[in-house]
This record gives C-alpha cells, structure tokens and sequence, in this order.
C-alpha cells in the first residue's frame, strides 16, 4: 500500500479579500504537497473558506448584503487564488457546504453533548470581535487585545461551554512529548506557557441576538454554533468523517497543518482537545508561519498598504512571487514584502542566475548540435559531487521544512554551475568539450527537478529550454 500524506492549510475567513499573507501559507502547503507526490506519497491536500461568523455578518451588513451572498463572493475570490497561484489543492471545503461540512458538524456536536464534553451556563467576559473568542485579561496589552490592539466587548449572555479544563492534563503531555510537533520550536513553548496558566471551559456558541450567521446548536435554535467549533472540524469533514469511513480513515490524521501564529492557540489547544474528546488521533505536525509586513509596517486596509496578490501575479507572473515569498520569508518566522526587494531578487537570482544559465547552456548545446539524452547520468566528478552534496542538504531541509533555506541550497548549486562554466571556458571549443556541456546541462535538468515543488511552471520551461522548444527567455529582465 502506498504511503499517504494529508496537509491542510487553515481556512480563510470570508470577512475580506485575500491579501498576501493567505498566499503565503497557500505556497508553503504547496511545495510539501508537490514534494510528497514526487516522493510517491498518496497525496491530500485541502484548503477553503471559514464563512461563518460575527465578523461575516457585520461586513455583510455594512455592504447591504446578505451574509451567504457576501460571503460567497468572497470565498470564490479565494478559490480563484488558489488557483492564480498554481496551488495544487486536491479540495476546497467550504462551512457553509450542506452536504459535507454542516451535517458532520452537527454529528460532532451531538457526540460531544453525548459525552458530556458540552453544557449550558450563563457567562459575563471580554468579547474580541477580531479573535471570535472570549479572552481574558492574560490576552490583553493595556486593555486591548494582544493581537487586534482593540479594546474587547463586556458580553453576558447563556452559552454552551466545551470542557476545554477536562483535557489539561492529556493536551500538556502531547505537546511536550512531541506527540503534535509545533514547528518552530518557540511556539511549542508558547503552547505549553499557556496550557500551563491553566485552561477554562471556552464558550462553544452564542446567542443569537448576538449572533445570527452561522450554524443552529442541534436541539437549541436560540443558539448559535461559535465559529471555531465549526470551523475547526473541517479537517475532518473534508475527507468524510462519519460519511466516508474508507476516505477518512486512510487520510487521517493530518501529517502537517499549517496555520498563522495568530490562531496556535485554536489548533494547538481547542482542536487537539475536540480530538481527544471525538476519540480520534492527534495530528502529527503544526508548522506555524509568521506575518508579512509591507516595507515594514503591518498590512492593513486603513494604511493601504495591502499587498494583492491578483496584482502581482497579473503583473510579473506566478513563480517570482513563489519563489520571492519562499525564498525571502524565513518559513517560519516574520517576513517583508517590498517591491524594490522583489525587484532584486527577480533580476539577481531569476533572471541574472537561474534564467541566465538555462539560456546559456541550452543556446550553446542548440548552436553546436549537441543532443543531451535526459535519462542519462552525470558523468563528470566534480558535477555529480556538487549535485549529491545539494541534494543531500536539499533532503534535509525540505525534512526540516525550512524551505526557505533548500531554496538557497538550490541557488548555491546554480552558483556552482556558473563558476564551472567560467572555469571550463565552454564557448571556446564547444564540440571539444560536449562532455562538460552534457554533464551542465544534465544537472541543470536536475535543478529543475528539485525546483519542481518551489517553481513548477519554471521547472516545466526549463526543460522545454533544454529540448529547443522554447527560445525566449524563462525570466525577462525588468
């Protein structure tokens, strides 16, 4: 039987347009997904839209929409990224699917009332309308919210509570055993701080005099099922929890969900918790990405300093923002998108290096009739030597998701063929030196291949470049 893998991004929420931060997460899910593949793994990837919600129900509103047509609109532009992106999802869950996502959802939430993980009781807090969650005053930075830097609403109303303080124990050994290993290790920390303050029961819906966009609570239609008790179970309704049982039992559990830092919290605390009470595995891998900002300052629709990733792609192409946003933002850390710094990694590493060396090696191979049989192996030491030690650190970091850093692997091994190339004088004598050329043009055929889950269209025309079918430049110089 083959091996599977099944990777999940978080799902947007409806509530704006998608901004180059989702597009972050969407790639970083992409090039696991596409390694995976190539590795031979039966591979899932889901992805898809969080559309319930106070937060859905006010844009509507200030839009003069209704909530499921507002957010329907939105969810299409988020779908249409995926694939302006050229991400390779196998699916797209929507929670607002009444075939797949809601019935299941409900099912959920009679189990957990069945086990005695839901009870009702009357609540007074602090809303953050930004968090969808009640916080406490360890959530807050001068009176506002850590995160939205909004001050949070007093709310006293009836809910339903999930008996979060029932899993402390278990959740507080899963994470420090690695049983979920939280990638980068700092968030891990983070995770066990806070399970360690203690955990209280959290507020799992809301009335709906407060809340009328989202799911009824079975049995209770005064109530409103709270966004993350719906959201949440999409990782599970996706591949058929209690419909599907063959889907979902050979996909389950996740081998890596990738989410923002702002939501650790709900995936590494809530949703583990709602597992254990489901009776279902743990995921094995969280890989925490961090924020973009624009040329420095956090994005936001006020400063209008957004980056839209429509634009960019419309305007420079799919890959140069793959690669700018793998390449410049460290994979799991805080990153910058400024367009003078793209400009220079599209012209020095794409279009002065990588671009450069294809329409080299490929334009002398074509002038000088020297036919390259891809299948063939390097024969050159020094090449082949240069390859495996590439490869081998390649392995290791892709293992490690630092994809960032392959990527720079990948770039030294471009920086290695140039040299050669110098050193070899290969333009003199071409014909005499067909060997060398061949051994180039081989590894540059491998460079593709490793390039393949980063830059897929690149890898494509690189290839076509190698075999005469394509005479303009892979990147034009801007």
């Amino acid at each position: 039987m083959k091996d599977k893998f099944y990777i999940t991004t978080s799902i947007a929420y409806t509530n704006a347009p998608p901004h180059i931060g989702f597009a972050l997460e969407l790639v970083q899910a992409d090039v696991l997904a596409r390694h995976n593949r190539l590795l031979g793994k039966e591979t899932f990837f889901l992805t898809g839209t969080d559309e319930h919600g106070i937060k859905v129900q006010r844009e509507a509103e200030k839009n003069g929409m209704l909530p499921e047509i507002f957010s329907s609109q939105l969810s299409e532009k988020f779908l249409s990224l995926t694939k302006a992106l050229n991400i390779s999802n196998d699916d797209f869950i929507r929670t607002t699917d009444k075939e797949r996502h809601i019935p299941v959802v409900e099912r959920i939430w009679k189990k957990l009332v069945d086990n005695g993980d839901i009870y009702k009781r009357e609540y007074e807090g602090y809303y953050c309308v930004g968090c969808e969650a009640f916080i406490t005053s360890k959530d807050l930075e001068d009176g506002k919210c850590s995160i939205h830097k909004t001050e949070p609403q007093l709310v006293k109303e009836e809910n339903y509570f999930f008996r979060l303080s029932k899993y402390q124990k278990q959740l507080e050994d899963i994470i420090s055993k690695d049983k979920i290993k939280i990638i980068p290790e700092e968030r891990k920390n983070e995770v066990l701080s806070f399970i360690k303050q203690g955990l209280e029961d959290t507020s799992f819906s809301r009335s709906i005099q407060n809340l009328k966009w989202g799911i009824p609570v079975p049995n209770d239609p005064s109530q409103i099922m709270y966004v993350w008790a719906d959201a949440l179970s999409n990782y599970i309704s996706a591949i058929g929890y209690s419909s599907d049982v063959k889907t979902f039992g050979k996909f389950w559990p996740a081998d890596i969900q990738c989410i923002g830092k702002d939501i650790l919290r709900f995936h590494a605390i809530y949703w583990p918790a709602m597992l254990l009470a489901l009776g279902l595995s743990m995921p094995k891998c969280i890989l925490v990405h961090g924020f973009i900002t624009s040329n420095g300052q956090k994005m936001s629709k006020s400063l209008g300093n957004v980056v839209d990733p429509f634009e960019l792609i419309s305007k420079y192409g799919v890959d140069p923002i793959r690669y700018y946003i793998l390449r410049e933002i460290p994979t799991t850390k805080d990153g910058d998108f400024a367009i003078d710094k793209f400009l220079k990694r599209y012209n020095g590493d794409l279009a002065s290096g990588l671009g450069n060396l294809s329409a080299r090696l490929s334009t002398i191979a074509l002038k000088n009739d020297i036919k390259v049989d891809l299948k063939e192996k390097i024969s050159d030491k020094d090449i082949l030597n240069a390859f495996k030690d590439t490869r081998k650190i390649y392995d290791s970091l892709i293992q490690e998701i630092k994809l960032s850093e392959a990527l720079s692997c990948i770039w030294d091994l471009i920086g290695f063929c140039d040299k050669y190339i110098e050193k070899e004088k290969i333009w003199e004598n071409p014909k005499e030196k067909e060997k060398t050329i061949k051994n180039l043009i081989l590894i540059l055929f491998n460079i593709s291949e490793l390039l393949n889950p980063f830059l897929p269209e690149t890898a494509e025309k690189i290839v076509e470049q190698i075999k005469g079918e394509r005479k303009e430049p892979i990147f034009p110089r801007i």
